[in-house]
């Protein structure tokens, strides 16, 4: 890792994700830049492992490291399965909060969130909000469904710990932005899984502009 920025720079972006085909999809974000002509902005894409732990650990080491700064805002990106009734592969979901598998786990609140749904539904995307939930295995069928009556919108194992993480490491802007890959309609196991997957795959690299988007966005005190 490169040494610590300067106080007065910029903080970068810090995306995290499990896998690296998800860290593939999002490669660009390395190389960063602005839309805007604002100047460069830099995130850096983490790549976690997969399961809370894992990410925890990760998320947890690369903010006391020399690339990001105590300033830098967190994204948890990736894939996640959808839970709800007509999601389908390629759909987004953005983060209202975040709840880990424990039964008495607390939430993490996703605020700011207005533009990265302005900006995603600019892209003629499908984009869903509400409670993404954390697990530390795949889910199907009943188990998927009993998540979905309790109040949530999709589920993945790694984006509650990033937040957790990040949030305990200061008080710093988070979210959390999923792209489907299957959904209850959609599962893995069925015939439809490599159609499903390439068009997640497809979404997932479409959204490095919104990050940048977002991180110019946010009415931080070092602004």
């Amino acid at each position: 890792m490169s040494g610590r920025p300067p106080a007065d720079a910029e903080p970068p972006l810090l995306v995290a994700c499990a896998l690296g085909i998800e860290r593939f999809a999002l490669r660009r974000g390395d190389r960063g830049g602005a839309a805007d002509g604002a100047g460069p902005v830099r995130i850096v894409t983490l790549r976690t492992g997969m399961g809370p732990q894992a990410a925890e650990r990760a998320v947890a080491a690369a903010l006391g490291a020399g690339s990001v700064t105590e300033r830098s805002p967190v994204v948890a990106s990736g894939f996640c399965a959808g839970l709800a009734p007509g999601m389908r592969p390629g759909d987004v979901v953005v983060a209202e909060a975040t709840r880990d598998h424990h039964p008495d786990a607390p939430e993490t609140r996703c605020h700011d969130n207005g533009p990265l749904l302005r900006a995603l539904r600019r892209r003629g995307l499908t984009v869903h909000t509400g409670l993404l939930r954390g697990s530390d295995h795949v889910v199907h069928g009943a188990e998927r469904a009993a998540l979905h009556a309790a109040g949530a919108v999709a589920v993945d194992m790694e984006s509650a710990a990033t937040l957790r993480a990040a949030r305990r490491a200061g008080g710093r802007p988070v979210a959390a932005v999923r792209v489907v890959v299957d959904a209850p309609e959609h599962e893995l196991v069925r015939i439809g899984t490599v159609r499903g997957g390439i068009s997640a795959f497809r979404v997932l690299r479409s959204v490095l502009p919104v990050f940048h988007e977002w991180h110019r966005s946010l009415l931080l005190p070092w602004r």
